[in-house]
């Protein structure tokens, strides 16, 4: 595991997208460079105002949401309507991920702490600039991590978005019940064993994809952490937002979250689903959306997360 050594740098080049001024920044640990946008729609830095530091959820995701197989423009569109209403924001690609792809760890080496490490460089970046009080949003894996960045600087504000509220294992779980039996039932095996901190040296071609050996490491690391009682343990306001047709996350993580800090509020958003989007629950429409980077955000999004920034 590298030791984190941020070194800030200056804004590089701007763009202007709309109204939404956008920012190229970059932090660099040790010898790797992530890149992301700082998005703010006044001409001048006004650190009174509440920053908020975006974290991207699971797989290579960059800083808009979008991937190789899916473009929606998620976390853009969130941070362009953030800025709009006064909130300033930071965003960035994943260690490995688009223009920081040259900061690529190797599976076998990376663990789940990483995603902390390059997301608190961020933060520091925000703090460096004069920002005092920043809130940090994360979307689905990138809440656990937001959570456990939270409580390690003892953030302003956090908020979950379509977060799970128990380990990924029993996420895992309940994701490979409505598969074959055969594949359900290996799966469990394999998960169970992972959940003790074994590796699985032998895998069916069905698993192969996703408990790899050179990933187990990261899997591992990851089974590890209870996000409910990581959440517990934040001593700030937190806000926890789900979608009631998100086909990935359930309403019940949600309400595990919330039982779990008398802190949080709980934000049950009907009709949105896990990229923010008004989808039903049909899961061939539902994923249509994912692909679709014109639909804009649920309306009730934005108006729930300036609520909770305001108050």
């Amino acid at each position: 595991m590298k030791s984190l050594l941020v070194f800030f740098s200056l804004l590089l080049t701007a763009s202007i997208i709309g109204q939404t001024g956008e920012k190229i920044i970059f932090t660099t640990i040790e010898e790797d460079t992530l890149w992301g946008t700082f998005t703010n729609t006044q001409t001048t830095i006004d650190t009174s105002q509440t920053l908020v530091l975006i974290i991207a959820g699971s797989g290579p995701t960059d800083r808009d949401g979008n991937n190789s197989v899916m473009i929606n423009n998620s976390l853009l569109l969130l941070a362009n309507d953030l800025s709009k209403l006064g909130f300033p924001s930071i965003r960035y690609d994943k260690r490995g991920v688009a223009a920081s792809q040259n900061a690529f760890i190797p599976e076998s080496k990376l663990t789940f702490n990483q995603n902390v490490i390059d997301a608190a460089s961020f933060y520091d970046y925000a703090s460096s600039l004069g920002y005092k009080n920043i809130a940090i949003a994360g979307h689905s894996e990138g809440s656990l991590v937001g959570i456990l960045l939270a409580n390690q600087k003892q953030a302003y504000k956090f908020i979950s978005l379509a977060g799970a509220g128990r380990p990924i294992a029993e996420v895992l779980k309940e994701q490979y019940e409505n598969t074959a039996p055969i594949v359900r039932d290996s799966a469990h095996v394999v998960i169970d064993i992972l959940a003790q901190g074994t590796r699985v040296d032998t895998l069916s071609p069905w698993l192969y994809s996703i408990f790899r050996p050179q990933l187990q490491g990261y899997i591992i690391s990851w089974m590890a952490i209870s996000p409910a009682d990581e959440l517990a343990k934040f001593q700030n306001p937190s806000l926890i937002i789900q979608g009631d047709t998100d086909i990935q996350v359930s309403t019940k993580d949600a309400e595990l979250l919330k039982a779990s800090s008398t802190l949080s509020k709980l934000v049950i958003i009907e009709g949105m689903n896990h990229i923010f989007k008004k989808a039903p629950l049909d899961r061939d429409i539902n994923k249509k959306t994912y692909n679709n980077p014109e639909l804009p955000l649920h309306p009730d999004l934005v108006f729930e997360v300036v609520n909770f920034l305001k108050n």
